[in-house]
């Protein structure tokens, strides 16, 4: 059995306090701005909202049920370290969403931080967003409607923002003939700013420029981008379709920050190069998800091709 390192425990740790600085960040969104606005949107707070128009049941007590009942199905479907990091949002979300509505309740200066719905919508959309990706990004779930679409990513990868925002839209849908078609627009707002940032988030820090450079004279370019910019990089073997030529195409994956600089590095050393970039989504490996390891120059300049870090 694999005891866990001390470095995987402060790991584990750490991504939980995140976790639950997120679920208050969700949790603050819906206490201070669209609970008391009353404004309708989708989700498992969304559907307690109509629940409690209709019932009277307390938003709080619902969302504890509820999010119980999808434990159980993301246990079966997403596993038990699902289940286990869940459990964390499925009793930590009502608790605050309870303490910060009575905060907000019985505390004057905070009761009504605007008079207009529209920043509610908005700034409730920004933390709810912003405590849900993070929540998410570390592999956990603020439990209730945020299970069924984690399982359509793993079963069938659809984005996870695409299927809130047809879960969100269809709870709205469903609620209103029971509420004024301007409130309607409100949630409708709320659920393009949450899922909007929520993408955002997921994406945040991962997102990489991949560059392809095409020259006539690469052993220069390579140097530079080793020695100054401090990136591996691979050498792949091409021909020209024109000349047919065999040429070298250098490949080297740098961050958004990082793209001008090579792009000066590459045009001083050879003005004619061709460069292509692209956008990819996520890099893993050495340099990136892992720690760099520098290796001698010489044992770099003798390889045949360029170590990736």
């Amino acid at each position: 059995m694999h005891k866990p390192t001390k470095a995987e425990v402060m790991r584990e740790a750490r991504d939980y306090i995140f976790i639950t600085l997120g679920l208050f960040s969700y949790a603050l969104g819906w206490a201070a701005f669209l609970i008391p606005y009353q404004i309708t949107t989708g989700g498992t707070t969304g559907i307690a909202l109509l629940v409690n128009r209709l019932t009277g049941l307390s938003v709080s007590i619902f969302v504890l049920g509820f999010n119980i009942v999808m434990l159980v199905v993301g246990f079966i479907f997403l596993g038990k370290k699902f289940a286990f990091t869940t459990i964390v949002s499925t009793f930590t979300y009502p608790i605050c969403l309870e303490l910060f509505g009575q905060i907000f309740l019985k505390i004057e200066a905070f009761s009504h931080l605007t008079n207009d719905r529209l920043l509610a919508a908005l700034f409730g959309g920004m933390l709810t967003g912003l405590g849900l990706g993070i929540v998410m990004r570390l592999g956990g779930s603020t439990g209730g409607m945020d299970i069924p679409p984690l399982i359509l990513n793993k079963y069938f990868k659809i984005p996870v923002s695409v299927s809130l925002n047809v879960f969100d839209i269809c709870i709205l849908l469903g609620q209103a003939i029971l509420i004024p078609p301007e409130m309607l627009l409100y949630g409708v707002i709320l659920v393009i700013t949450y899922t909007t940032v929520l993408n955002k988030v997921l994406l945040l820090g991962g997102s990489k420029m991949e560059v392809k450079i095409i020259s006539r004279n690469p052993e220069p370019i390579r140097q530079a981008i080793i020695g100054h910019l401090d990136r591996g990089l691979t050498i792949l073997r091409a021909e020209g379709g024109y000349s047919q030529e065999d040429r070298q195409v250098l490949l080297v994956v740098v961050s958004n920050r990082e793209l001008h600089q090579l792009e000066r590095i590459v045009k001083n050393i050879d003005p004619e190069s061709f460069v292509i970039v692209s956008e990819v989504r996520e890099v893993s490996g050495r340099g990136f998800s892992l720690t760099k390891e520098h290796k001698s120059t010489q044992s770099e300049g003798n390889s045949a091709s360029a170590n990736v870090k």
